[in-house]
């Protein structure tokens, strides 16, 4: 039987459905990295399905006999393309697979700073109800502001369905660019950059983390957005450099932002964000959902189906693509 090595181990009621999904003739062996058993298991493994965690030349070498590194996520900056590409593993990720659960997640964080949610949840909690309206702390609606989305991909395409069914005006930058039918069908269109920074009353970001969005999200691109306008980023936290958007923020030339992923996961008790109250965080959770896990194991066990059988994989990782 072909070998799947899995890592690290999920929930049980996860790995059920795993193991309900596994195609006859492939074993699932789940470990966890830096273990014994990993080690073991990797040597004879054809395939790897799972989550990156730091896989540079040491995995590669550990599991000389891969096919295939099958992500369960949508990032791959865990992997060291490189050395996927000397020891000649195609590295897939998860095909669109938590594209529903990150778009509903990002206009959840649209509307959760836009509302004051966090802060109306801590009035009522601390006694304080219905308080008077407040220039210091206004609420908005998300009905005809202007959404600009930094990347169009499975998210970013999402997002803008999402963000026009409040109404919202949505546009978009991306290296690639719809054509003008495929942009009057997704009710969006394209702006370069700082025109998209300098005009939307949301910015949202869906990248992948590279050498060329790393970063890209700085002092100077925050500048040039709106005044009181709103950051999200549901896609790596390197995307933006941190103590921009702290000075940014607690000068009040940004409204606020929604943040599910940070530089340093999990953030230093003292993160200097953490001080400040127009800023919403969750702890990196836009992806999984439990509908997803098994649409994640579905599109990772076709495409190990695929290479099994002689045939190209899909959804490999644009570097290696």
């Amino acid at each position: 039987m072909a070998k799947i090595l899995f890592a690290p181990k999920q929930d049980p009621v996860v790995m059920e459905i795993a193991r309900s999904l596994t195609p006859p003739g492939f074993e699932l062996v789940e470990v966890d990295f830096g273990t014994p058993q990993f080690i073991e298991a990797a040597a004879d493994a054809e395939f790897y399905m799972g989550l990156a965690r730091n896989m540079g030349g040491e995995f590669f070498r550990s599991a000389p006999k891969l096919k295939l590194v099958q992500l369960l996520s949508a990032g791959y900056d865990r992997v060291d393309v490189e050395a996927a590409r000397k020891a000649k593993v195609p590295v897939s990720n998860n095909g669109g697979a938590n594209a529903i659960a990150v778009a509903e997640h990002t206009v959840l964080l649209m509307l959760a700073v836009l509302k004051q949610l966090v802060r109306f949840h801590q009035d009522v909690v601390a006694g304080k109800w219905r308080p008077p309206a407040s220039s210091e702390s206004p609420v908005y609606e998300l009905s005809a502001r202007t959404v600009g989305i930094i990347g169009l991909g499975n998210i970013g395409k999402k997002v803008a369905r999402r963000a026009a069914a409040f109404d919202a005006r949505v546009q978009y930058h991306d290296i690639l660019r719809l054509t003008e039918a495929e942009e009057d069908a997704l009710g969006v269109r394209f702006v370069l950059l700082n025109e998209l920074l300098r005009t939307s009353d949301i910015v949202t970001l869906h990248v992948p983390l590279n050498d060329s969005t790393r970063g890209m999200i700085g002092a100077r691109e925050l500048s040039q957005m709106k005044s009181g306008a709103i950051l999200v980023n549901t896609c790596r936290g390197p995307v933006v450099d941190e103590n921009a958007l702290y000075e940014a923020l607690k000068g009040k030339r940004l409204a606020g932002a929604g943040l599910d992923v940070l530089v340093e996961e999990p953030p230093a008790k003292n993160h200097p964000l953490f001080t400040l109250p127009n800023v919403t965080l969750t702890p990196h959770s836009a992806g999984p959902t439990w509908e997803n896990w098994t649409a994640r194991f579905r599109n990772g066990f076709d495409n190990i189906e695929r290479v099994a059988a002689g045939r190209k994989p899909l959804w490999v990782i644009p570097e290696l693509a």
